[in-house]
């Protein structure tokens, strides 16, 4: 995997819709022919692969280019030992995602790994959930970047009603571009998108069993 970031004005969803098509183009007339990115596209997919997009306005843009592996013949592969699956735990996560597939995609990996799930669409309901929650809350996994208030926000807000529960973030940007943009503290527990439901579980019982006061937010 090839990630490009970039520290510019980012872009709308109408726009991440069509940055692909041949001559499309956001520059003035003159300024540019719009078969950037199209020669990418065509270039990645004739090699078998795939390019993610993540923007938001006025954040910039991360381009993530999946290429395939190569096709040597591989060593004998042992069979994966027990310890390395992902772990199981009977925690309650708290689950803050704006765009509903992901979230619901998510929500059922971290459910079939044991786990009680609460839900949020954005900071705001964040904090009404937790409000209203009486039982304990374990790990706040939330999504960086967010419509209303985003999920360091969100963080640090229920830190002080909650100081024992831990903070996992994720984001379409990569570790170096949000901390580059002052979005996450160093030493911040971060997956970036997109993940695996494998890797989410994994990295969700790693932050849940290291020391506290560990993460920063």
């Amino acid at each position: 995997m090839l990630a490009v970031s970039d520290t510019g004005c980012g872009m709308d969803a109408a726009t991440q819709a069509r940055i692909f098509e041949p001559f499309f183009t956001t520059k003035e007339l003159g300024k540019g022919t719009g078969l950037g990115l199209s020669t990418v596209y065509g270039i990645v997919k004739q090699s078998g692969g795939y390019v993610w997009v993540y923007s938001e306005p006025g954040r910039g843009t991360t381009l993530k280019i999946y290429l395939p592996q190569s096709e040597a013949v591989a060593g004998t592969v042992e069979p994966r030992r027990k310890s390395d699956r992902p772990a199981h735990g009977t925690e309650t996560i708290l689950l803050v995602e704006d765009e509903a597939g992901i979230r619901k995609l998510s929500r059922q990996a971290l459910e079939g790994s044991g786990y009680k799930v609460l839900e949020a669409h954005n900071g705001k309901h964040a904090i009404q959930v937790c409000e209203q929650h009486k039982g304990p809350i374990h790990l706040l996994v939330t999504d960086v970047v967010m419509p209303e208030m985003s999920g360091t926000e969100a963080a640090s807000r229920l830190s002080s009603s909650r100081p024992d529960m831990k903070v996992l973030f994720l984001s379409g940007y990569t570790d170096e571009a949000v901390q580059r943009h002052g979005l996450l503290a160093p030493g911040a527990a971060f997956l970036p998108k997109p993940f695996t439901p494998d890797t989410l579980a994994r990295k969700v019982r790693e932050v849940l069993d290291s020391p506290p006061g560990r993460q920063g937010v």
